[in-house]
């Protein structure tokens, strides 16, 4: 089966921070997961290239729009593989070949009606490239993401008839309540739609950084409709000289930030539905990374550097940090200090010290070799943190989306396989000389972690990586608790996450 994840595609009026950092990662740790589970995958993310944002940062600083997004993209680019990211295709909107096929859509949906020529009027955020409605506007007529003042604006451009789509977009979540979760995100757009759609603008005539209206070439696309449509155009030319369309799309899972909810819950199933293309499978939304109380943002300017925090901790423990502190679909506050401590708790004394000691005590015992012929412990498979059956429990989670609560179980796991070590002692079966258990001891040991490592792989992939070649494992695959029966040779390994000097 194909399993198709995007994450939104990032404006490049800034430079990344850890609010993208966290998107991509869960998308791709749902990638990575489903990779493990046999599934063809295809895991989209890019640059949203286009736009009044980018054109007005691009002449702050004095630099034309196409420089700008150059220069930005490619930062963007270059966090990809600092936070071990597995992408497939990275798109930029300003690619020539999303250009040709955004018009083509635009005028599938210009010849099915959907659009006319008119007079807009609103308050306009530069910033969101967006016009709001009353209810969303924040005291005295400010944006309340940017918190700055808007102005009205007035133009003549063409407008796409989102009204004529209210009934159906209403339909379509009530009779299929797991399209967007979590629910209450669900609830959000519903009440979106049922305060009545209005018809939205769909050109700007005072840009020239867009897409030119096919029918219309004087006027360019309005941001959005460029942005949106990148889910679909990317997969026809992602690869050289392939077609991945009829492979891929619809996409099973949409990930994005809460700010553009309305934008994918509205805009983009109404677009499809005028351009006659099948609506996407599922969306996810989750929350803010909130640095004291608001959302991290670069132009509030309170934001980490996802660089600097992988020079310190690295890639996995920033991986770990994102979904282990902030649960995925909820706010969530995050600092420095949360890093530290999760790192030195979580990642160095449970996770890190038990795999130094389980190959120690197979090494030390054993001769670096998993003991052959044991049983699996129903203690350690049964009851809280239990190992039996957790590949399917996990597996369950993450096909809702539910990343932070799939890692709690991992962590349960984990703290379970320390407990069974102090409860057991093999230090003193191996005084007491009593080979068989000290056996079974070790193999379950060996078997837990492989297991659970295997689990973690998603979400930290380099040192799993590291500590699954030390355990001889040589498959990425999910696997049952005992289901290898031991005999391999194992390796000591340094420590997976140093002490902080």
């Amino acid at each position: 089966m194909s399993f198709y994840v995007t994450t939104p595609i990032y404006y490049v009026n800034a430079e990344p921070h850890l609010g993208h950092a966290y998107t991509t990662i869960g998308a791709d740790i749902l990638a990575r997961h489903m990779r493990q589970r046999g599934e063809d995958v295809f895991f989209l993310t890019g640059t949203d290239e286009h736009g009044e944002p980018v054109a007005q940062a691009a002449e702050r600083e004095g630099v034309t729009p196409r420089e700008l997004a150059d220069r930005n993209a490619q930062r963007f680019l270059d966090l990809m593989p600092k936070i071990d990211v597995s992408n497939d295709f990275f798109i930029r909107t300003s690619d020539e070949r999303h250009t040709e096929r955004v018009q083509e859509v635009m005028q599938r949906v210009h010849d099915n009606g959907h659009v006319y020529e008119g007079t807009y009027e609103g308050f306009y955020c530069p910033r969101c490239a967006d016009f709001k409605t009353p209810t969303e506007l924040g005291p005295g007529n400010t944006c309340p993401i940017h918190e700055i003042v808007l102005e009205v604006v007035t133009e003549e451009n063409w407008f796409f008839r989102l009204s004529s789509f209210e009934g159906e977009l209403l339909r379509l979540y009530e009779e299929h309540p797991d399209l967007i979760a979590p629910d209450f995100r669900r609830n959000e757009a519903i009440a979106f739609i049922r305060g009545g759609l209005q018809d939205v603008s769909l050109s700007r005539p005072k840009l020239d950084w867009g897409v030119p209206l096919p029918w219309d070439p004087e006027q360019v696309m309005y941001v959005w409709f460029d942005a949106l449509l990148n889910y679909y155009t990317a997969l026809s030319f992602a690869r050289p000289g392939e077609d991945l369309t009829d492979r891929y799309w619809p996409a099973n899972l949409h990930v994005m930030a809460k700010d553009i909810l309305k934008f994918h819950s509205i805009y983009w199933p109404a677009l499809l539905l005028a351009a006659g293309i099948e609506l996407p499978k599922r969306m996810y939304v989750h929350g803010y990374l909130l640095m004291g109380e608001k959302k991290m943002s670069k132009s509030l300017g309170n934001v980490l550097d996802p660089f600097e925090a992988i020079d310190k901790f690295g890639s996995d423990a920033l991986r770990f940090y994102c979904f282990r502190e902030v649960s995925f679909g909820q706010d969530g506050s995050i600092s420095t200090a949360g890093f530290e401590a999760r790192y030195e708790t979580e990642l160095a004394n449970d996770f890190g010290n038990l795999a130094s000691r389980v190959l120690a005590m197979i090494d030390r015992y054993r001769d670096g070799v998993v003991p052959e012929g044991a049983e699996v412990d129903p203690d350690l498979a049964d009851g809280e943190g239990g190992l039996g059956g957790i590949e399917v429990l996990v597996t369950g989670l993450l096909d809702r989306t539910e990343i932070t609560r799939a890692l709690e179980v991992c962590w349960g796991a984990v703290r379970r396989l320390n407990r069974y070590v102090e409860e057991r002692k093999p230090w003193e079966l191996a005084k007491a000389d009593d080979g068989a258990e000290l056996d079974r001891v070790l193999y379950n040991l060996a078997e837990g972690l492989r297991v659970v490592t295997l689990l973690l792989h998603p979400y930290v992939p380099r040192s799993s990586d590291v500590l699954l070649a030390a355990l001889a494992e040589d498959s990425r695959e999910l696997a049952a608790f005992g289901s290898r029966g031991g005999g391999q040779s194992v390796e000591r390994i340094a420590p997976l996450f140093p002490k902080l000097s």
